[in-house]
C-alpha cells in the first residue's frame, strides 16, 4: 500500500513539475510536508534535506562562484574571447568552448552564462554576426564543461550525495573528469563544426532595437499638450494616464530640451511634446479627452526609433530575468516597476512571444526579456543587482580586480584540498566561503545575494521524496519490474537505458528531480545484475545534464532563449543530434573508464 501511496505522490509531483502549476522549488516543499503528512517520512527525515551535506556543498559553491564574479577573474575570459575570437563562426565557437566550458567544472553554470551574455551580444554586434550562432553553443558547452567535475553542477553534487547515502560514498572531485573531458570535445566539435549549419539567423546584429526587435514603430509617438488641455497645471502622477489610459509618457520636450527623469513629479504646461508609448487606440482616446494633438506623421518615418529615445541621460537596454529574482511570479504593477527602478518597461520578450499590450498585468518569469526606457543612470543602476542582467557589456564598476589573485588562491586551496581527501569537498567549501568573507572577496550581504535559493528548497524539498521511495519500497518495486523487462539485456544496453530515460525526463522535468528519483533505481539495478553500481549512477548523473532539445529542459537554455530571438524548434534541431550523440558514446565510455 504504502509503495503505490508513494507512487501517487511522485506522480502528482511530475503533473505539478511539468503543468508549473508553481514554482518547482515551491512544489518540491509541498512534496516533502506531503510526505510527512501522509507519514511516508519522518518530520527529521523530511527536513533533513536542509541540513544534507549536498545541499550544503551547492549552496557554499554559489558563494564561491560570486567570489570569482565580483573579484573580475573572469573578466580576463572575456579579454581573450575578444583577442582570439576572429571572424569565422567555427572559430568562434571554439575559442569560446575552449574558455568557458573549463571555468564552468569549477563555477555554476548559470553564473558564467550570466556574465557571458552580454559579452557575445556585444561580440556579435561588433562582427556582425547574428547572436541565434553563439548563444545556443554558449549553453550547451556551459552544461558540457559543468560534467567535468563533481562540482561543476549542483546535479552532480546531488548524485555525489545520493551514492553517499546509498552506501557507495560521495564521489571523489575528479572521478569522472576524464569522461567529461572527453564528451566535452566530443560536444565542442559537433557545436563548432556541424551547428553552425543548423543554427537560424533569427537577430540583426545592428537592427534597430526598438522597431525592428520588438516593433514598437506603431507604439511609440510624440504627442503636443495643447492651450485647451485639461492636463494643464496637473502632474503626470495626479493624471494617471497610465492607470486609465494604458498609456505610458517615457519623456517631457520643453522648449526644445529633454526634460530628465523621473517624470512623474512635473507640471505639464502648455506646448509640453510628450513621447508616449501605447496602442493607437489608447492615444487617439487620451487625443480626443485630455486635449492633445498627436504631431505630423514625420513622426519615427524618417529618424530611428532608439535614437530618438536614446539622449545625452536617456537610453534603452534589454533587461534579462534571471532565476533568482524576486520578479518572478509577480506584475510590473505589483512590483511598481517604474517607481522602484525608475525605468519604463517597452516590451516583453517570452521565448517567441512578443507582449507590448498591457504590461502592467503580465505575471513576469524566469528568462523574460525586458526592453526598457530611461535614464542612463538609472540603467547603470540595475547592474548592481544579482536579479536582473543588463544586456550590454560595460566594465562592473564594484568589480574588486585587487583581490582577484585572492579569489583565485582561495578556490585553487578548496578544490586541492577536496582533490586530495584532505577535507571532504562540503568542509573545504565552507572553509573557502569563510575566507572569502574575511578577505574582502565579498562582503557579507553580497554572500546571501550570492545563494540560488530556489535551487537550495528544491533540493531540500527532493531529497525527502528519494527517502520515501526508499523507505516504502517503490525503488526496490520499479528496480524489480525493470528487471522482468529487460534483464536479459547487456551492460551497454542497460546503461543506454537509464541514459535515455533520464534524458527525456530531464527535458521536461527538473534534472535534480531526474537525479533523485532515477538513481537509487539504477544503482538497485547494478545490484541484481552484478554490475558496477557506480557506473550506472554515472549514467544517470551524466544524462540529467545532457539536456539539449527543448528551452525549458536546463536553465542556461532559458536564459539565451529570449535574447537570441530562438524559436523552440531551434533548441531541438540544434540539441536533439547532440542528445543522440551522447547517448551513443557516453556508456560506452563509461564502460571503457571505469568498468561494468
Amino acid at each position: 500500500m504504502t509503495i503505490f501511496l508513494t507512487l501517487g505522490v511522485v506522480v502528482v509531483a511530475l503533473i505539478c513539475f511539468i503543468t508549473e502549476l508553481l514554482p518547482v522549488d515551491i512544489t518540491a516543499l509541498c512534496v516533502a510536508v506531503v510526505l510527512i503528512v501522509l507519514g511516508l517520512v519522518t518530520p527529521d527525515e523530511g527536513i533533513a534535506g536542509f541540513g544534507n551535506s549536498a545541499t550544503i556543498t551547492v549552496m557554499a559553491m554559489f558563494i564561491l562562484s560570486a567570489g570569482i564574479s565580483r573579484t573580475g577573474v573572469i573578466q580576463v575570459f572575456r579579454d581573450l574571447l575578444l583577442k582570439w575570437g576572429g571572424k569565422s563562426i567555427t572559430r568562434q565557437i571554439l575559442v569560446m568552448g575552449l574558455l568557458v566550458g573549463p571555468i564552468s567544472g569549477f563555477i555554476n553554470n548559470t553564473a558564467v552564462v550570466a556574465i557571458f551574455l552580454p559579452i557575445v551580444e556585444e561580440w556579435c554586434r561588433k562582427r556582425g554576426i547574428s547572436p541565434s550562432k553563439l548563444l545556443i553553443p554558449l549553453s550547451f558547452v556551459t552544461i558540457l564543461g559543468g560534467m567535468i567535475t563533481v562540482i561543476g553542477t549542483s546535479t552532480n553534487v546531488l548524485a555525489s550525495g545520493i551514492s553517499k547515502d546509498l552506501g557507495y560514498g560521495e564521489f571523489h572531485l575528479f572521478q569522472f573528469t576524464g569522461l567529461g573531458v572527453i564528451t566535452f570535445l566530443v560536444g565542442l566539435t559537433y557545436l563548432a563544426f556541424i551547428a553552425p549549419r543548423l543554427l537560424p539567423n533569427r537577430k540583426n546584429p545592428n537592427s534597430d532595437l526598438v522597431s525592428e526587435g520588438y516593433g514598437l514603430e506603431d507604439y511609440v509617438t510624440e504627442v503636443v499638450v495643447t492651450p485647451s488641455s485639461k492636463l494643464i497645471g496637473s502632474t503626470f502622477r495626479s493624471a494617471q494616464l497610465q492607470r486609465n489610459s494604458q498609456v505610458d509618457v517615457l519623456e517631457i520636450i520643453r522648449d526644445k530640451e529633454r526634460l530628465p527623469q523621473p517624470v512623474t513629479s512635473r507640471t505639464i504646461r502648455a506646448e509640453d511634446i510628450l513621447l508616449v508609448r501605447g496602442k493607437t487606440e489608447n492615444v487617439l482616446q487620451i487625443k480626443t479627452e485630455q486635449g492633445l494633438d498627436i504631431l505630423p506623421d514625420v513622426k519615427f518615418k524618417q529618424k530611428n526609433l532608439e535614437t530618438e529615445l536614446n539622449s545625452a541621460n536617456e537610453g534603452v537596454a534589454e533587461v534579462l530575468i534571471l532565476s533568482n529574482s524576486r520578479l518572478i511570479g509577480t506584475t510590473l504593477k505589483d512590483l511598481r516597476f517604474r517607481q522602484r527602478y525608475n525605468l519604463t518597461v517597452l516590451a516583453i520578450r517570452r521565448g517567441e512571444e512578443l507582449i507590448r499590450d498591457r504590461l502592467g498585468k503580465v505575471s513576469l518569469r524566469f528568462g523574460d526579456l525586458l526592453l526598457v526606457q530611461g535614464a542612463k543612470q538609472s540603467l547603470l543602476g540595475l547592474q548592481t543587482t544579482r536579479e536582473l542582467l543588463v544586456m550590454e557589456q560595460k566594465e562592473p564598476e564594484l568589480v574588486r580586480r585587487d583581490k582577484a589573485w585572492i579569489a583565485i588562491g582561495i578556490v585553487l586551496g578548496v578544490i586541492l584540498l577536496a582533490a586530495f581527501d584532505v577535507l571532504p569537498i562540503l568542509v573545504s567549501a565552507l572553509v573557502g566561503v569563510v575566507l572569502m568573507i574575511i578577505t574582502g572577496c565579498l562582503k557579507p550581504g553580497e554572500v546571501y545575494g550570492a545563494v540560488r535559493w530556489d535551487v537550495i528548497f528544491l533540493l531540500a524539498g527532493l531529497i525527502p521524496l528519494g527517502t520515501a521511495m526508499e523507505n516504502s519500497g517503490a525503488t526496490k518495486w520499479l528496480a524489480d519490474n525493470i528487471l522482468a523487462v529487460g534483464g536479459n539485456l547487456s551492460g551497454y544496453w542497460i546503461l543506454l537505458f537509464f541514459f535515455v530515460i533520464t534524458s527525456l525526463i530531464t527535458e521536461i522535468l527538473s534534472n535534480n528531480a531526474s537525479v533523485v528519483l532515477l538513481i537509487p533505481i539504477a544503482a538497485k539495478v547494478a545490484e541484481s545484475l552484478n554490475l558496477n553500481p557506480i557506473a550506472m549512477m554515472f549514467a544517470v548523473t551524466f544524462a540529467a545534464s545532457n539536456s539539449f532539445m527543448t528551452p525549458i529542459g536546463y536553465q542556461t537554455n532559458t536564459m539565451v532563449y529570449s535574447p537570441g530571438g530562438y524559436k523552440f524548434w531551434d533548441f531541438f534541431r540544434v540539441g536533439a543530434p547532440l542528445n543522440l550523440i551522447m547517448a551513443i558514446i557516453t556508456p560506452l565510455l563509461i564502460m571503457s573508464l571505469y568498468g561494468l
